[in-house]
């Protein structure tokens, strides 16, 4: 495993031209062996942490990186015809291989952080110097910070090397999954120390959002199929609604009425928001707001586009969030008027308050966009699927669910409360253990479009060939550039693979099955569909 132990981030410069392979600029560093004298710099060593998730432009964490593996790879996203890079289309067609640049970067970037993490909790452990709550805090929110890492990685790549100590990983071999799941819950478990209060944004941690964070892990983590996964199954069903409860008792979150206002850049740290990560498109931008509306009022493809307006069409019009997740038409301050695209765009990442801005060009709109990580609205879905899960649809996992469900079909600018076009009841009731599954699993498709959740969601199912087969549009339904995602999808593809540069560079990494021409069904028994 390639070494990334020195650098800290103090400034970095973006440079945005088309949604392409793009030069990278170099890193500022400091001396880690000398700067540890003051919370100064103990804080700016952690901003180097924060800094590692919107590095690297175009293929940062939380930059694009996030949106193009978990979005792309599935069946409503395709690569528009604006895509000039061979690394976004094979993640659109399900051919990804070991040199794509959103793998090795993925990798990289999460390993600069877990090394910056890991020497802010080993120069601080001995810190005499600092008072015992200061750091234990410091420590604890390096501690956050890494367990996202770790989860990230363990669900992109599954068993990965566990470094926890600078200077540590040269040549490690990879730990199981269940090892990689302890560590998450060990760090997420240790940053539920921290204050409820540790900051008044969103995007740094607290107690509440590591509970928050430990709900989610338990719940994948009960769905693994490992043997501690399933071993421990029932258990960590519980200790999902039990952390997810938690949070819920504590009043400090809610769902907003307005849903597309979680994304509103006047709107930041909302009453939703749990842990985001924070953008501004004059020094870190979220690229997606680009590559989702870099075309701007026209009908050509952008490099992010739906392979299908289906997914518009199909939604109920008095659910909100069909015109919070989609664009079909949208006001152009150049024309003064409505433009109607008859593919619609992904209205989440369109800031509608500046890109009519003479000093914002719509090529940024969007770009001030937070990065949601979890919101409150996932803690009642992920309550509401274990509870189902653990002991069938109780009233519990009903409430949860129809809690989204109403802010669904609210109506804020009438302030009346919709049910849906069919008729159909607003309030789920009297389901099977199964209906109720896969209602939930529809609500979490409506709820998260677009947000980095559903190839993460298809394959902890275990459905994402069933799922990608039987949904991805046809040619004569897809408009515009076509996809083979439905030709392509196999097995291999519950894993990305590991990135050749770093199997190269340490032997004793084995790459995941698939990626090296193997055929059949592998570790990959009849439950992944």
């Amino acid at each position: 495993m390639k070494q990334y132990l020195s650098a800290y981030i103090l400034a970095t410069g973006l440079v945005l031209g088309s949604c392409a392979d793009l030069e990278q600029s170099s890193i500022s560093s400091i001396d880690k062996d000398n700067f540890y004298q003051s919370k100064e710099d103990i804080e700016t060593a952690i901003n180097g942490i924060y800094q590692e998730f919107s590095v690297d432009g175009f293929y940062g964490m939380y930059n694009n990186q996030s949106i193009y593996i978990n979005d792309l790879q599935s069946d409503y996203v395709k690569a528009g015809a604006l895509t000039n890079s061979a690394h976004i289309r094979e993640l659109s067609n399900f051919a990804i291989q070991p040199t794509n640049l959103f793998v090795s970067y993925a990798w990289e970037e999460h390993y600069t952080a877990i090394n910056r993490a890991n020497v802010v909790i080993d120069k601080l452990t001995d810190a005499s110097w600092l008072d015992e709550q200061s750091k234990q805090n410091y420590i604890n929110e390096a501690r956050f910070l890494r367990g996202l890492m770790y989860f990230n990685l363990v669900r992109y790549f599954g068993g990965v090397p566990i470094v926890l100590h600078d200077g540590e990983g040269e040549g490690a071999p990879r730990n199981t999954v269940d090892e990689v799941y302890r560590q998450i819950v060990d760090d997420f478990t240790a940053a539920e120390a921290l204050p409820s209060d540790y900051s008044s944004r969103d995007s740094k941690p607290s107690s509440l959002s590591s509970s928050a964070m430990l709900s989610k892990v338990y719940l994948v983590w009960a769905q693994t199929l490992t043997d501690e996964g399933k071993a421990s199954q029932r258990d960590f069903y519980q200790k999902a609604i039990q952390y997810a409860q938690k949070v819920i008792d504590s009043g400090k979150y809610r769902l907003i009425d307005k849903f597309i206002d979680n994304w509103s850049v006047d709107k930041k740290n909302g009453p939703e928001h749990i842990f985001s990560i924070e953008h501004d498109h004059s020094i870190n931008a979220n690229v997606t707001g680009h590559c989702t509306f870099g075309t701007n009022w026209s009908d050509s493809e952008p490099v992010l586009l739906a392979t299908s307006d289906k997914y518009y069409t199909q939604m109920d019009p008095k659910d909100q969030r069909r015109d919070g997740s989609w664009a079909k038409r949208i006001y152009n301050p150049n024309t003064g008027a409505d433009f109607e695209f008859t593919i619609p765009r992904f209205r989440k990442y369109i800031d509608s308050l500046n890109f009519a801005n003479p000093a914002s060009s719509g090529n940024v709109a969007g770009q001030s966009t937070n990065t949601t990580v979890i919101r409150y609205a996932e803690i009642l879905l992920i309550k509401a699927e274990a509870e189902n899960e653990l002991n069938g649809p109780t009233a519990a996992a009903y409430d949860a669910i129809n809690q989204v469900r109403r802010r669904a079909y609210w109506s804020p600018y009438l302030n009346i409360q919709n049910t849906p076009s069919d008729g159909s009841s607003l309030d789920l009731s009297g389901l099977s253990q199964d209906e109720f599954r896969q209602r939930l699993r529809e609500e979490r498709r409506l709820e998260f479009i677009l947000e980095g959740q559903r190839w993460f969601d298809l394959v902890r199912w275990h459905i994402l060939i069933k799922y990608v087969k039987a949904n991805t549009p046809s040619d004569a339904e897809t408009i515009g550039t076509k996809t083979t995602k439905a030709q392509n999808v196999s097995k291999k593809n519950y894993l990305l693979p590991l990135p050749q540069n770093q199997i190269t560079l340490n032997p004793n990494l084995e790459q995941n099955w698939g990626y090296s021409g193997e055929s059949g069904d592998g570790p990959y028994g009849s439950e992944y569909e």
